[in-house]
């Protein structure tokens, strides 16, 4: 022992000591390790969208991940970043997150796979100089309560942290609408109800308490207790604030002795500072007056919980006016539809007989073709006003093809859509938007034409703080309008984000269109190119664009002294409104099937910061490389070309070689202050003396 004390001690044992020391944090840093991600976008640090998500689950969820074994390049570096990923889900998490790998070695491990629903992927393998295919496991299952969510053929690591957040979000959201809840807040349902009104004969007012408390019960229940219910009286003066705020229904009378009296009506759901009204109000009927909203009071409630709580999983889509059909992928928006299928359903609206559901976040208007009506935009302008979120894609002109031989005709849109945005202080222009920096495509015979209605949209055309658009780059844009916002950002009280804008070579085509590549006009005065703007938010509280309800009809002596209004004068919720000049952005000439494009991306990320998912725009976008290079012209791209093909090398040789001959400098100098007799010197000195 005393010898082996001694050798530790001594010289001799630094060299074995340091390679078991090596050993050893090797094998610790395998389980504990510090990284640092210094990338601008964060792409390899998990986001915080998914950190809270993991961080607040409820009940036990578990990912079991199938992966073959040795699997060819570059695939083989896709189990690594998806054990490295779940390493950090495991981080953030809590106690109720597990995963699990499996060895697909094994017969039970793959029927196992079977049942959950994988299958196996074909890849490409390169064996003995030449090319393969081999089937090999690359799937994950999540669990989730008695649900089961796969993510299958995970063959690349782009975008796999947003499957697989998305993924556990809606499982979460399905099975439970207040997960996340701290343990110490409730949801508060208040039931605002004027005594006042028990002296009318209103059908269904007798039980309207009992009801709502009767399914406030069930509801409650199967939400683990988490809702707080009260029924309020409120008093007279407080009823025009109530409104204000909540937008709930306000009712005023006269009785006999022609004293006038108002009272409320309304259902809300509430937690911190958002609420939804419950379809719950006083309507006439040819037999007087009803409660309307019992008969589907535990649903609506749900539904209402669900869009309070959890981001929306069902988005209101706009028809009856010649919108782009969302089942047509080769003519309308099919490709849109695809797009956001993973997380939405798009639930058709016809406005002319259908009221926007209480449960939406927001509605999207896709490429109208046909006039809207007045009681059409008023549903739209109160929706808005409640706190909704409207996606505008509107042309502004309609393309006629001709015959053989036959130009195109663009006849200017007015579905009135227009009218209402200007409301809001945006305008939309009756134009195209040509652009200098635009798309080029090779035409056979004519070689590379510029489209310039179709802007190339590098980053510096996008607003680099909104998450919408943050990272992305080289968006192609089509055939837009330009949007004029001066208005709204003099109100005051919304934010106006351009999101994108076409280049400072830009000019507006507005009569005599033609967007024939062979004859593409060019600025007809260099001086009045200008940026224009081409998408663009508009966030915040905004007045009605109407002084009255146009769905109010004269009444006609129907029977009874009561009256009722639910129109709001002006927002009690923040809204959103994003618009841009052109449907072309939801179609297939720019999205393609797999929603790969930049152009893709933008509009999803759209979707989701209108949805209240906004977290998830930058986990989709980063890791793309779109952090391109921006260059003006062909010249410039081939330099920067070559100068990172080659350029890096040669200027790394050459500092190398500047650093070669300074360090010998400093060495020769070091010589001559201290040891001037030195050989090398004194032979240095008198070669330069024969020279001399």
């Amino acid at each position: 022992m005393k010898k082996f004390i001694r050798w530790v001690k001594s010289p001799s044992s630094d060299l074995v000591l340091f390679i078991i020391v090596l050993a050893l944090a090797n094998m610790v840093g395998q389980r504990a390790f510090l990284r640092f991600d210094l990338t601008g976008s964060g792409s390899y640090s998990l986001s915080p969208a998914s950190r809270q998500l993991v961080r607040t689950i409820r009940q036990p969820l578990s990912v079991k991940v199938f992966f073959s074994r040795n699997l060819p390049s570059p695939y083989n570096t896709v189990e690594q970043y998806v054990q490295d990923l779940l390493i950090e889900y495991k981080g953030a998490a809590n106690k109720n997150f597990s995963y699990t790998f499996f060895d697909m070695d094994k017969q039970k491990n793959q029927d196992l796979a079977a049942e959950y629903g994988l299958q196996q992927t074909q890849i490409q393998e390169l064996k003995s100089n030449e090319v393969g295919f081999k089937q090999a496991w690359m799937g994950l299952a999540v669990v989730y309560t008695d649900s089961i969510e796969r993510v299958d053929s995970i063959t690349s690591t782009d975008g796999l942290e947003y499957k697989l957040t998305t993924t556990i979000s809606k499982m979460i959201a399905a099975a439970d609408a207040l997960a996340g809840l701290p343990e110490n807040e409730r949801v508060k349902m208040t039931l605002y109800l004027s005594g006042g009104l028990s002296k009318f004969q209103i059908s269904g007012l007798d039980k309207l308490e009992t009801e709502v408390r009767k399914v406030y019960d069930a509801v409650n229940r199967k939400n683990g207790d988490r809702i707080e219910f009260a029924n309020v009286d409120p008093d007279p003066a407080d009823i025009p604030a109530l409104n204000r705020k909540y937008g709930i229904q306000t009712i005023s009378w006269k009785n006999d002795a022609g004293v006038e009296g108002s009272g409320a009506l309304g259902l809300v759901l509430e937690y911190r500072d958002a609420f939804r009204v419950i379809p719950l109000s006083m309507l006439r009927t040819l037999f007087g007056y009803a409660i309307a909203g019992l008969d589907s009071l535990e649903s609506s409630i749900g539904d209402g919980l669900q869009s309070l709580m959890v981001k929306p999983t069902e988005i209101g889509y706009v028809t009856n006016h010649d919108e782009l059909n969302p089942n047509d992928p080769q003519n309308g928006a099919g490709n849109f539809h695809r797009l956001v299928s993973d997380m939405y359903t798009l639930k058709k609206i016809d406005l002319a007989k259908d009221e926007i559901p209480a449960s939406l976040a927001s509605i999207v208007i896709n490429g109208p073709k046909r006039e809207f009506s007045d009681e059409e935009l008023y549903k739209i302008d109160q929706f808005i006003l409640r706190g909704g979120n409207v996606l505008f894609f509107i042309d502004p002109f309609q393309v006629v093809q001709g015959g053989y031989y036959q130009p195109a005709q663009y006849i200017p849109l007015d579905t009135r859509i227009g009218t209402l945005l200007k409301k809001y202080g945006v305008k939309l222009g009756t134009n195209y938007v040509m652009d200098e920096r635009c798309y080029t495509a090779n035409q056979k015979g004519y070689g590379k034409l510029s489209l310039p209605w179709a802007p190339l949209l590098q980053k510096d055309s996008f607003d680099g703080t909104s998450a919408i658009t943050k990272n992305l780059g080289y968006v192609i844009f089509l055939q837009n309008s330009s949007i004029d916002v001066k208005d709204a950002e003099a109100a005051g009280d919304r934010k106006v984000t351009v999101l994108a804008k076409s280049s400072p070579k830009s000019w507006l085509m507005e009569k005599n269109i033609s967007l024939n590549p062979l004859s593409a006009s060019m600025p007809p005065d260099a001086k009045t190119e200008k940026s224009e703007a081409l998408a663009v938010l508009v966030e915040g509280r905004f007045k009605s664009a109407f002084e009255s309800d146009p769905t109010v009809k004269p009444e006609g002596g129907a029977p009874g002294n009561l009256s009722s209004s639910n129109r709001l004068s002006k927002s009690v919720q923040p809204g959103k409104i994003f618009v841009v000049g052109s449907s072309e952005l939801t179609g297939p000439r720019l999205i393609d099937e797999n929603g790969s494009e930049p152009v893709a991306l933008f509009v999803r990320n759209a979707v989701d910061y209108m949805n209240g998912a906004g977290d998830f725009c930058a986990m989709r976008t980063k890791g793309l490389s779109l952090n391109a290079l921006s260059a003006k012209n062909g010249p410039a791209v081939l330099f920067a070309q070559i100068f990172n093909e080659f350029g890096l090398t040669a200027l790394t040789a050459l500092l190398g070689l500047w650093a070669w001959r300074v360090r010998i400098a400093r060495r020769r100098r070091i010589r001559e202050l201290y040891n001037p007799d030195d050989s090398r010197e004194t032979a240095g000195r008198a070669n330069q003396a024969r020279k001399g």
